[in-house]
């Protein structure tokens, strides 16, 4: 053989395993938020699973924030991301945080896990119910929250539970991202703000406030017509009832607390396998997911497609109905 057709061998070689290669090992890219977030440990876990269990080399993207990958995965420009079930509608539909700019493409895979936050003030502010906040509308509410924009909707959400809209309150003080918020609780610098449940930056604030008692969940009301009012504003939500633990600042007693989905979205065009074998890795492996973020421990496969606006992939209704899993429900 001259060196010539050893070359052109070589060469053919080459091309055809670089054609095989993408079928064997399927890269997708997951974004997540920056190092530290909550996007950002949900995308290291779902990314490690899916290389280990899903034939999948994922590879995850570190972005800025929600506001910047949501875009860009309605463009395709990557596959995988992650956003609360409001604020997928919100992206969806061109409403909310996302007024005026759809986000037609997108597609529901599932929920990885549900996230409980509330309202907060300090607890010697004497208040306890969603009614009780309704009768001192003097008290400075953090708004704005530039960093995190998704924020004020989750209060708005609440405030429309008891009856209330933010312009109920002329003491609107601007923070710039969700734990600054929180942390203005501990500065004396607002009244209101809402506070993740168990979160660290909750627990650092409720030391700091011990002389006063601490922090303390407001409880929306959770009757027909409460969660109706709730509904209208944030359809994706629920209002859940938390136990009483001393595990957690301000859960001094039961208290109705909102709860939505955190949910993975991707592109309408993703292949239908990827997204299946996805779905299937992130169902299944509850217990490796909780060991990369604690959060998935509060994983429930049977709860992984409520409803929602936004319509899921067909990858992922395959393995739901292979799963026996409710759609819609």
């Amino acid at each position: 053989m001259s060196i010539s057709t050893k070359v052109m061998a070589a060469a053919a070689v080459a091309l055809l395993a670089g054609t095989v290669q993408p079928a064997s090992a399927q890269v997708v890219g997951i974004a997540t938020g920056q190092q530290g977030s909550l996007g950002f440990k949900t995308g290291q876990a779902v990314a490690k699973v899916a290389n280990l269990k899903a034939g999948i080399t994922a590879r995850a993207q570190p972005m800025a924030g929600t506001a910047a990958y949501i875009p860009l995965i309605n463009k395709g420009e990557v596959q995988f991301g992650f956003c609360n079930a409001v604020e997928a509608e919100y992206a969806f539909s061109g409403t909310g945080n996302f007024e005026g700019k759809m986000n037609p493409n997108l597609r529901l895979v599932g929920t990885m896990f549900p996230l409980n936050t509330g309202l907060m003030v300090v607890a010697d502010t004497g208040i306890k119910t969603i009614q009780d906040l309704a009768k001192k509308k003097d008290l400075r509410i953090a708004s704005e929250y530039k960093a995190s924009n998704i924020i004020p909707y989750y209060i708005m959400g609440a405030l429309a539970n008891g009856g209330m809209t933010y312009d109920d309150f002329p003491n609107k003080v601007p923070v710039s991202s969700f734990v600054k918020g929180m942390l203005a609780l501990g500065e004396d610098k607002v009244d209101v703000a809402l506070v993740s449940y168990g979160s660290g930056a909750g627990r650092k604030v409720d030391a700091k406030l011990r002389a006063r008692g601490g922090l303390k969940y407001v409880s929306l009301d959770n009757s027909a017509e409460g969660i109706a009012k709730f509904k209208a504003f944030l359809p994706a939500g629920n209002i859940v009832t938390m136990k009483a633990t001393d595990k957690v600042p301000g859960m001094q007693e039961d208290v109705n607390l909102v709860r939505i989905p955190w949910v993975m979205v991707t592109h309408k065009d993703t292949p239908d396998d990827v997204v299946y074998k996805l779905t299937k890795a992130v169902a299944e492996n509850k217990a490796d997911l909780g060991k990369s973020f604690a959060a998935f421990k509060r994983a429930n496969a049977k709860a992984m497609a409520p409803a929602n606006k936004v319509p899921f992939h067909p990858g992922a209704l395959k393995y739901y109905k292979e799963a026996g899993i409710k759609v819609g429900g």
